[in-house]
């Protein structure tokens, strides 16, 4: 099962794995992306993963290829956070940060939930849609 959750910061894109992924689930997803793409300049993501299983083979081919199509794209990312205890996936976020430098990937345990959330929110100084919010306050 792959559903969105809810954050607070309209750049992010918040999603929680487990059991089996279809690739009716993966679209929902990844139309959420590509609405967060449309409406802000840099998107982060935070993926939370618990007892994930398998996808069905048309949700991974799904994902190879959204995935593939993101490569030319890894300018709208800014940084993506996993939430998950489990080892395989850690090292795979890992391995992922080394081959995609472009996006900011950490992995935080599920005891460390809030803090992830917070730091998938934070933006660079000077990227942030509201100028105040860069510590702008007007001349």
């Amino acid at each position: 099962m792959l559903d969105l959750i809810s954050h607070p910061a309209e750049h992010v894109v918040a999603m929680k794995a487990s059991g089996v992924v279809t690739a009716r689930e993966l679209q929902g997803v990844i139309d959420a992306i590509e609405a967060a793409k449309q409406a802000h300049p840099r998107v982060s993501l935070v993926v939370e993963i618990d007892g994930l299983r398998w996808l069905t083979l048309t949700a991974l081919l799904k994902d190879l290829g959204y995935g593939l199509t993101q490569l030319g794209d890894l300018k709208h990312y800014h940084r993506a956070a996993v939430v998950t205890d489990q080892e395989w996936v850690k090292h795979l976020a890992h391995l992922e940060e080394r081959l995609f430098k472009a996006v900011e990937i950490r992995t935080f345990p599920q005891r460390e939930h809030a803090a992830a959330m917070a730091w998938a929110a934070d933006l660079p100084k000077g990227e942030h849609e509201d100028p105040e919010e860069d510590g702008y306050h007007g001349a």
